[in-house]
C-alpha cells in the first residue's frame, strides 16, 4: 500500500470515527459546543469573511460528522454565535467557552476538539490564530492540543 492509499485509509477510518462517536453523543448541548468552538475558530482571525462563511456552512451542510443535526439548527446556531462575536468578541469568547467546558472530562470533549480542528483545517492550513483557539478549546475541556495536531 502506498503513503497516500495508507492516508486516505487513516482519513476514512477517522472520518467514521468521528461519525459514529456523533451518532452515540447526539444532544443538544453537543451542537451548541461543537458550533460554538467552530464559530470561535472561524472568527478566530477577528472576523468571518463571505467566503469563510460558505465554506463553513458547505462543511457543515455535507460533513457526514454533523449530519447527525439538522443543517437549519446548525446553521442558526452558527448565526447566533457569529453575531454575539461581531457584537463583542471577548464576550462570545466566554461564553462559547463555556458552552465548550460543560464537556470537561466527558467522553464527548475529544470530539469537540476534532470537529473544530476539522474546521479549522477546512483551508488545508491551520493559522496560527487557529491554533491558539484550539489551545483555548482544548484548556477548557482539560485537553492537551499536542495529542490533537
Amino acid at each position: 500500500m502506498s503513503f497516500l492509499d495508507s492516508l486516505k485509509q487513516s482519513v476514512r477510518e477517522v472520518t467514521q470515527s468521528l461519525n459514529s462517536e456523533m451518532k452515540k453523543f447526539r444532544s443538544k448541548e453537543l451542537l451548541q459546543a461543537i458550533v460554538a468552538g467552530s464559530t470561535m475558530i472561524a472568527y478566530s482571525d477577528g472576523q468571518v469573511s463571505s467566503a469563510e462563511k460558505q465554506k463553513l456552512m458547505g462543511y457543515v451542510r455535507n460533513s457526514e460528522q454533523l449530519s447527525v443535526f439538522e443543517s437549519d439548527k446548525v446553521i442558526e446556531a452558527f448565526n447566533q454565535n457569529l453575531s454575539r462575536f461581531e457584537f463583542d468578541a471577548t464576550i462570545a469568547s466566554g461564553e462559547a467557552l463555556q458552552k465548550i467546558a460543560v464537556f470537561k472530562g466527558k467522553p464527548e470533549a475529544p470530539l469537540i476538539v476534532s470537529v473544530c480542528l476539522a474546521i479549522a483545517n477546512a483551508d488545508g492550513n491551520l493559522a496560527s490564530t487557529e491554533q491558539q483557539t484550539l489551545e483555548q478549546i482544548c484548556r477548557a475541556l482539560d485537553h492537551d492540543i499536542k495529542t490533537f495536531l
